[in-house]
């Protein structure tokens, strides 16, 4: 038996399009898995808050557990990592009307895409699949890509 501590900023809370990026290490080896909220088959942009819970999930019949299959792919076992997250947003507010929401959610997964090749391109590790990619507002990525590198320095 240990004690273990957990602590996050409650605005991690609010829901809305974000994206965030994992760095899981294992040992001597670390890796990162890029995300985002914003479902595509509804109109709901969850916090990343709960897509915490989701994406470990360790159920047989779990749902939405993406970043669990992932490291189940990479060879990890979630219970031997350890787990940092680094979440930007909201980048979009939640819409109400589907119509809108695909538009924001497709915005976000261009972003979703440009940072994971990023975060490759400065030699990352970077598990899972991404959208394929598309244009996004460079702008915007480049307040991203900024936060984001503030908190991860380049690869190994």
């Amino acid at each position: 038996m240990k004690a273990y501590a957990m602590s996050f900023d409650g605005a991690l809370l609010s829901r809305g399009f974000w994206l965030y990026v994992w760095r899981i290490i294992a040992g001597s080896r670390t890796v990162l898995y890029v995300g985002r909220t914003g479902d595509s088959s509804s109109a709901n942009a969850s916090s990343p808050f709960r897509r915490i819970g989701q994406h470990l999930d360790v159920r047989p019949n779990a749902k939405g557990n993406a970043l669990g299959r992932q490291l189940a792919l990479a060879g990890l076992e979630p219970q031997a990592c350890k787990f940092e997250m680094v979440a930007i947003g909201p980048v979009f507010a939640e819409q109400a009307e589907m119509d809108q929401h695909v538009v924001f959610r497709d915005q976000t997964a261009a972003l979703e895409r440009a940072l994971a090749d990023h975060l490759r391109a400065r030699r990352y590790e970077v598990i899972g699949h991404h959208p394929k990619p598309s244009p996004h507002d460079a702008g915007l990525f480049a307040q991203i890509r900024a936060l984001v590198d503030e908190r991860l320095p380049p690869g190994p």
